[in-house]
């Protein structure tokens, strides 16, 4: 995990094509690293979460190039990587678990739930929580280390649901995901793996929850 990490470093502070180019060698092996890594990542979740399987590593990995297409920072790489595993793979839609490497800005975290959903998911899940609030927050519960993301929250109630409903706060989330920050010196620990995996299978009974509202949008 240190070479990829170094690498990662190195590539934020030389994030221009000649730089790349000259140090592709490296990233290919480095990239090779990541990648038996979230296979076995990705090994360690099916172990706990029967909906994952049969996927395979560009189901779970991402390119290191950026669209710079429609942005105003045109650096051409990006200088962290990640991994996603979850049902039907990255572009599911489906709730998952996620580990985030980024040295340069000491940004190191993992994460499960359901990020940037649409808004008819936004609406199932809303209506699972009306329905079933104890069970919702239950869930959540049992991720107690983890922190629930309010970024992006509504500043007022949802036009349809009331504030006097047990844990109506859920109602403004515009994202379900959850993440919980680790160390740089955690993930270079040689039991990192097998430490962010018994964390995130605290989350399976949330992920499933929010998995089965994904179901109903799409039966």
């Amino acid at each position: 995990m240190e070479h990829i990490l170094d690498f990662l470093q190195r590539l934020s502070e030389n994030n221009n094509k000649p730089w790349f180019d000259a140090n592709k060698q490296e990233y290919l092996e480095v990239k090779a690293e990541f990648e038996a890594f979230s296979l076995d990542f990705m090994h360690g979740v099916e172990a706990f979460d029967p909906r994952v399987k049969n996927l395979g590593i560009k189901d779970i990995n991402y390119r290191i190039y950026r669209d710079v297409r429609f942005s105003d920072d045109k650096r051409p790489y990006k200088w962290h990587m990640g991994v996603y595993v979850c049902p039907k793979g990255k572009k599911s839609g489906m709730a998952g678990y996620y580990i985030h490497l980024e040295p340069s800005t000491d940004t190191f975290f993992i994460c499960a739930g359901l990020y940037n959903p649409t808004k008819e998911v936004i609406a199932s899940v809303r209506d699972e929580i009306s329905c079933n609030p104890e069970h919702f927050h239950a869930v959540l519960q049992e991720c107690n280390d983890f922190n629930l993301s309010w970024d992006g929250a509504l500043k007022k109630m949802p036009r349809g649901f009331s504030e006097s409903d047990p844990h109506s706060e859920y109602y403004r989330l515009k994202t379900y995901e959850i993440y919980k920050r680790v160390t740089r010196q955690q993930v270079l620990e040689k039991d990192f793996l097998s430490m962010a995996l018994a964390d995130l299978r605290r989350t399976y009974n949330y992920n499933e929850t929010l998995n089965k509202c994904v179901d109903y949008v799409y039966e």
